[in-house]
């Protein structure tokens, strides 16, 4: 390997340099520092005749061929740093200039395949392409295997009309669904027509059917299966082509499954295909204390046990039926340690302290009314509330503690003098609402809890 500085007008772009047949780089990155500094970074050439042919260093070239036109420099007179390397075969330079460029910027799939199939076609075999760039046989088949697809297909891909994952998708199509992929890209292209190519998700599913179902949730052994399975290219993923025989072999596990799980005790229940097992409403539970077992057939072929759950009814029940002794059935109910009319009174001392204290904290119940109008939660709740006391003494007893006070004062102030305060109440966005305190409708901020 030579350094030398050599004319731009002695350079042109070597038809082994793996970026040779695209058009015009994109340069605006680089040509501020280039046309502040000049080329630092040296291209690799070789001889050509009288002239050097670039192998690496394609935008560079045309960086500085841009600051000479601007500049008005002839290119005889700009002179660039170039490693010459003397005696390397096609296959060397290639090599070099993939190299090179995977090192500075990552190339597209279209780009490899390229790359890999002229390194291929000069003698390199699969084994030695993965070896120099650090990637499995594998990876390298990958790419090499876009020579399958059609013209218009990576023409569409290198126009950015389709994504890398469309691209590798179609590579595992068949030549007919290729051919009738394009006519339907084509057919895009006239204005009154509403067809078009399927694309993302749904291309998936037009070249491997509505039912995909991966071999990796199959519950019972491959060899089993006698149909035809669809391998993914670019991925580790095969499915099941025929999804009768599929559901047929792993309906069988299920009822294997189901009749394991009772042989051990469990109350076992195999849910619709597709239906989502809805733990929210169920509590953790061991067997002995009742829990029971749930199978979830997802619509996609796969399988999930949810074991150890009971109904949130009966986990109450059990429950109460623990408490009454020495793991009876209880026999009557336990008594309460307080009467109607002390819980009454408790509750109404307990509500009116918690209102106030919203009432001075609004933010705090804006956020509060909204997560629980959102989630929900048993233990809270928003809506009017009579708030009646049941006793008269207990009337007479909320009536003169502070936080009733501060909250009847909040009231007056929201509603208004008395005369004023009808008018409001027969409006009709207030009607529906009840005063806790008397019964009587009032305004919305006066009568939440």
């Amino acid at each position: 390997m030579e350094l030398r500085n050599i004319a731009l007008s002695d350079l042109k772009i070597a038809s082994v340099n793996v970026r040779h047949s695209r058009k015009a780089p994109d340069i605006s990155d680089i040509l501020p520092s280039i046309r502040a500094r000049g080329v630092l970074q040296p291209l690799l050439v070789r001889p050509h005749g009288e002239t050097f042919e670039i192998v690496a260093g394609r935008r560079r070239y045309f960086a500085a061929s841009k600051v000479a036109e601007e500049q008005g420099v002839a290119t005889c007179e700009v002179l660039l740093p170039c490693a010459v390397a003397v005696g390397d075969s096609d296959a060397d330079a290639m090599e070099a200039s993939l190299i090179e460029n995977v090192a500075r910027a990552g190339m597209d799939e279209l780009e490899e395949y390229e790359a890999f199939a002229k390194l291929l076609k000069q003698g390199r075999s699969v084994a030695e392409i993965a070896r120099t760039f650090g990637q499995t046989e594998r990876y390298v088949k990958q790419r090499l295997a876009l020579a399958s697809l059609h013209s218009a297909i990576k023409d569409a891909y290198r126009d950015g009309e389709i994504e890398a994952e469309e691209l590798q998708l179609l590579a595992s199509a068949t030549r007919r669904q290729q051919k009738d992929w394009v006519t339907a890209f084509a057919a895009e292209k006239d204005p009154a027509s509403d067809e078009g190519a399927p694309r993302g998700r749904d291309l998936k599913q037009w070249l491997f059917g509505t039912d995909q179902i991966a071999t990796s949730v199959a519950r019972f052994r491959l060899d089993a299966y006698k149909g035809a399975m669809i391998a993914d290219l670019f991925g580790d993923v095969s499915y099941f082509a025929d999804a009768d025989a599929f559901w047929a072999l792993q309906n069988a596990a299920i009822a294997n499954l189901r009749d394991e799980l009772a042989g051990q005790g469990w109350t076992v229940t195999v849910l619709d295909k597709g239906t989502r097992f809805p733990a929210w409403q169920y509590d953790e539970a061991e067997l002995e204390e009742g829990g029971e077992a749930f199978i979830e057939v997802r619509a996609n072929g796969e399988v999930e046990i949810h074991q150890g759950y009971r109904a949130y009814e009966n986990a109450h029940t059990a429950d109460e039926d623990r408490r009454g002794g020495d793991g009876e059935r209880g026999t009557s109910a336990a008594k309460a340690e307080l009467t109607k009319a002390a819980e009454n009174y408790l509750a109404l001392h307990r509500h009116a302290i918690v209102r106030a204290e919203l009432l001075a904290h609004p933010a705090i119940a804006l956020r509060l009314a909204a997560a629980h109008m959102i989630a929900g939660s048993p233990l809270w709740s928003v809506k009017p509330d009579p708030q009646r006391a049941d006793k008269d003494t207990t009337a007479e007893s909320l009536a003169g503690s502070p936080a009733q006070a501060a909250l009847t004062a909040e009231r007056d102030a929201v509603l208004g003098p008395a005369p004023d305060r009808e008018e409001l109440l027969q409006h009709p966005h207030t009607r529906q609402w009840r005063c806790p305190y008397r019964g009587k409708p009032v305004c919305p901020a006066a009568g939440a809890a």
